[in-house]
């Protein structure tokens, strides 16, 4: 076999593989990730793999076949041992006997836990008798966009032979499950000695003896049908019938769908919050930006894994890629009436296609929204599947380019795009899915968010659900900090509070990142502890600066962004016991805190109309692991109540009623507190402080 692949990565590490000593499950599992970190192979989720080995029943002490498998739900890329699912091929094998057609689909899903001999199996997916009822020892179901393609062209069938001959087989769309698995052992009977199967608008099934014979041999077919694919490129000279509209310079774009997101993220969210993720890569603008989009958007993708994630369609948005996006009230004018029309056909789409137990209907917005001229935006419960839906629309915009090249693009009957969107298997794949944390859905940006109080309100709100940006004005220490996180949940801007072009670019990160914001929190700060004659101009400035007309700033553009996305928001301003209390040697420190105290409470009163809520935590005494302890605020505190620096967390502990020390995590979770139980509270002020009885509000 062959290893030079020109359109498909072969990442196939021999003395990795040596490694896993001949053991089939781990090469399985080896095989599975290589192949699932090529997107053009296999999206987040989509396809799956197998192996089949001689195990010892427990039961019986004899050798016995099991089939490993992706268990539903399940990645490849990212696949371990536990997510496989262990049946007995022939117990799976012999529910031929007791299989009743097509409408017995579903109940023989819930037979295959019958069939299960690993006790600790994740659920066995729907494409286990697919694997199950053909004989190979390694497989790969795999939904590769230049496969999909050659199974979405028009005359799929006699495109398949005219790539391989007579080395692969075919089989006509049919939704996956038992007789789908019958089909291709049919095929299999039928054509004995192929290589592999296509699967008419879905996929690929390739084999071999060996996990590495099957992973080149699935590469092969791969690459075939793009050398094909490419091949009637060249010789169309052109796809999706030529440019229409110019993309507009990388700058402009970006600086377009930054102004746009918001207004989209609200409009998409009518039914409920929505994370969004912007592209505008060469792939995407091709597509958008051609003759043939205005035709191709609305004939819907064909590969169900695409569809089930992007919606059967996208909506184009009919507006200029010059247009000035200035005047908001102006763009949600020509837009809603977009929106709307979304939505109302696609409930006209659920109620000619339902059946009488189909699940109620989803949400009706669109998720892939399309700007010609600027890019493709999507939308969804959370940045990773947002992030997933974005991509598998880039498969589908694959697979258009692919079969138009070959001859011409189909997509999927209505009617069976509608009965997989709403199989009642996928409906209860969907309510096993674990309950939404509190603040999921939400984006938060959090200055001072490289360490200290600032980085233990980030970590609190990531822990409730919520995406992130962090700000801070030192790069090393967001970069530290952005690694403690998982992808998806956090993003990073170097942001100067004092620079309002630098508030800017934060929140521009943010709208590009996830669509816009909806929690911000002022924790950037410094603290300078002198008596009245020794506290310079510069000492008032900077803390003027940076407390109070940071905040200022920070406020007025998260508002201008709440509002384009009309989902109300929260603003907390982290401020201090000593804008209530009344210190020795604190006159410039004291005085910024109390202005961030009271600006807030004339915030929360401006704002509440736009159900913006502004609230305030006060810290005190915060020593262990807040960084304005490291510097000369702790000499100048410990000087002013005659003891020393070491003495500080024991002094401030025991002034306050409780006699606790207070710790970066208790002032986020009064943060939480505002954001994500007191739903109903605004220009209130939270004490973290254990008890300071001349803090007190009231």
């Amino acid at each position: 076999m062959t290893k030079d692949f020109k359109f498909v990565d072969y990442l196939w590490d021999e003395k990795k593989a040596d490694l896993l000593d001949d053991d089939q499950v781990e090469l399985f599992l080896y095989r599975s990730n290589i192949l699932g970190a090529d997107l053009r192979i296999t999206n987040y989720g989509g396809g799956n793999t197998s192996c089949k080995t001689i195990e010892k029943d427990p039961l019986t002490d004899e050798e016995v076949e099991v089939m490993w498998i992706k268990g539903s739900g399940g990645d490849i890329g990212t696949l371990t041992k536990a997510g496989i699912a262990g049946l007995y091929t022939e117990r799976l094998r012999n529910l031929k006997n007791v299989y009743g057609g097509l409408p017995d689909e579903d109940r023989m899903v819930g037979l295959f836990n019958h069939c299960i001999y690993d006790l600790e199996s994740k659920a066995p997916s729907i494409d286990t008798p697919l694997h199950g009822l053909l004989p190979f020892k390694h497989i790969d179901h795999l939904h590769p966009d230049a496969l999909i393609a050659v199974a979405a062209a028009k005359d799929s069938e006699k495109v398949t032979k005219e790539i391989w001959g007579d080395t692969m087989g075919w089989v006509p769309w049919q939704r996956p499950g038992f007789d789908l698995g019958l089909q291709l052992e049919k095929c299999l009977n039928d054509n004995p000695g192929i290589r592999g199967i296509v699967l008419g608008s879905h996929g690929l099934f390739t084999w071999g003896d060996t996990s590495y014979e099957c992973y080149v041999n699935s590469l092969e077919v791969i690459e075939m049908a793009s050398e094909y694919i490419e091949t009637k490129i060249k010789e169309k000279g052109s796809v999706f019938g030529g440019q229409k509209v110019k993309s507009l310079p990388k700058e402009e774009r970006m600086e377009k769908a930054a102004q746009l997101m918001p207004m989209l993220r609200g409009l998409c969210s009518s039914e409920k919050r929505m994370i969004g993720h912007f592209n505008d890569s060469d792939v995407v603008l091709e597509y958008i930006n051609s003759n043939d989009l205005d035709r191709l958007a609305p004939m819907g993708t064909s590969c169900p894994d695409h569809f089930l994630r992007t919606k059967i369609q996208p909506l184009v948005l009919q507006l200029d890629a010059e247009e000035d996006l200035s005047n908001i009230e102006e763009i949600r004018k020509k837009l809603e009436p977009a929106f709307k029309a979304y939505r109302r056909e696609y409930q006209e789409y659920y109620d000619k296609h339902k059946h009488d137990n189909s699940p109620s209907a989803r949400d009706a917005n669109p998720i892939i929204i399309i700007y010609p001229g600027v890019g493709m935006f999507s939308f969804a419960k959370n940045k990773q599947t947002t992030r997933v839906a974005n991509e598998f629309y880039v498969n589908a915009i694959n697979v258009m380019r692919g079969a138009e090249a070959i001859s011409e693009y189909t997509s999927l009957p209505r009617q069976e795009a509608f009965d997989i969107e709403y199989w009642l298997l996928e409906e209860a794949k969907l309510q096993r899915m674990p309950k939404e944390k509190p603040l999921s859905r939400k984006v938060a940006l959090v200055t001072g968010a490289g360490g200290g109080i600032g980085k233990a309100i980030a970590d609190k709100l990531a822990e409730e659900g919520a995406n992130l940006v962090l700000t801070d004005i030192a790069e090393d220490r967001l970069k530290e900090a952005l690694n403690t996180y998982s992808r998806d949940t956090a993003s990073y801007a170097v942001c100067d509070v004092t620079k309002s072009d630098s508030i800017a670019d934060a929140f521009k990160k943010a709208c590009l990142e996830f669509g816009g914001v909806d929690i911000v929190v002022h924790s950037a700060g410094l603290a300078i502890s002198k008596p009245l004659q020794e506290t310079t101009g510069e000492d008032w400035d900077i803390l003027q600066n940076v407390l109070v007309k940071g905040q200022f700033e920070l406020a007025k553009q998260a508002v201008s962004i709440m509002r384009e996305q009309g989902l109300g928001g929260d603003f907390i301003s982290i401020a201090s016991k000593n804008g209530l209390v009344s210190g020795p040697n604190n006159v410039g420190y004291g005085t910024a805190k109390a202005a961030q105290q009271h600006m807030a409470r004339l915030l929360a009163a401006e704002l509440g109309g736009d159900k913006i809520r502004v609230n305030i935590v006060n810290p005190d005494g915060v020593i262990v692991g807040s960084k304005i302890w490291e510097g000369d605020w702790a000499e100048g505190r410990a000087k002013a109540y005659g003891i020393t620096v070491e003495e500080l967390p024991a002094h401030y502990a025991k002034r306050n009623l409780l006699n606790e020390i207070i710790y970066p995590e208790d002032i986020a979770n009064g943060v939480f507190a505002c954001v994500g139980i007191l739903n109903k509270t605004t220009g209130n002020i939270i004490n973290v402080d254990g008890g300071m009885a001349n803090a007190f509000v009231r």
